[in-house]
């Protein structure tokens, strides 16, 4: 996953305001997408691509705030920049606290506006990334036994074969045979690797 892959989706009901902001992150190498409507986003997001949400605030039907309460009910943690005509404290402060990566108001600088995509985009490449590595390591831990498992958890605490022993009451030489078998289904070489692992899985 990098930058080169994102989306900048853009949500406006005013279709003058959706061209101009396509043309803007076009012309400045983004891919974009843009959408008249939160309902319309919502039936047409297929939920993989990195990027970040460009959202009006007042909208019908299904407001900003509305949109992005539905996002954090689906678990979609695309990045949220509001843009609103209306200067509103109390609202810039409510969608922060939701998560929003920024408030802006129309009428809003293109470097500015530029600068909190570019922002926005690299926090969800660095979740994508994050999302990926985290699958991997699940998808490469699932391949091994109960036990297995519990030996490589030891191991990952630096704990030589007969301390495992003892502890799992298994004879050495069988943590020896796990040991071998959870190196050679992962691909790794090391503890150290197998601790990395684990934690890229969220096991430990």
């Amino acid at each position: 996953m990098n930058e080169s892959d994102a989306i900048i989706f853009v949500v406006d009901d005013d279709a003058a305001m959706r061209r101009s902001l396509a043309y803007l992150f076009d012309s400045a190498g983004w891919q974009v997408q843009a959408f008249e409507s939160a309902r319309e986003f919502l039936q047409r997001y297929a939920g993989h691509a990195p990027g970040c949400l460009l959202l009006d605030v007042r909208m019908p039907l299904m407001s900003g705030l509305e949109l992005q309460q539905e996002l954090s009910r689906h678990a979609i943690t695309l990045p949220v920049i509001f843009l609103s005509g209306h200067g509103d404290l109390a609202m810039a402060v409510q969608t922060m606290k939701a998560g929003a990566c920024d408030f802006l108001e129309k009428p809003c600088k293109d470097q500015v506006l530029l600068d909190a995509v570019t922002r926005a985009v690299a926090r969800s490449v660095e979740e994508s990334r994050h999302a990926a590595s985290a699958n991997t390591a699940q998808s490469a831990l699932a391949r091994l036994t109960a036990r297995e498992r519990e030996v490589a958890l030891l191991m990952a605490e630096g704990k030589a074969s007969k301390v495992i022993a003892r502890e799992l009451g298994i004879s050495d030489k069988t943590v020896q045979v796990h040991r071998h078998n959870t190196m050679e289904k992962l691909g790794l070489h090391s503890a150290a690797e197998v601790a990395r692992l684990l934690m890229a899985g969220g096991q430990i």
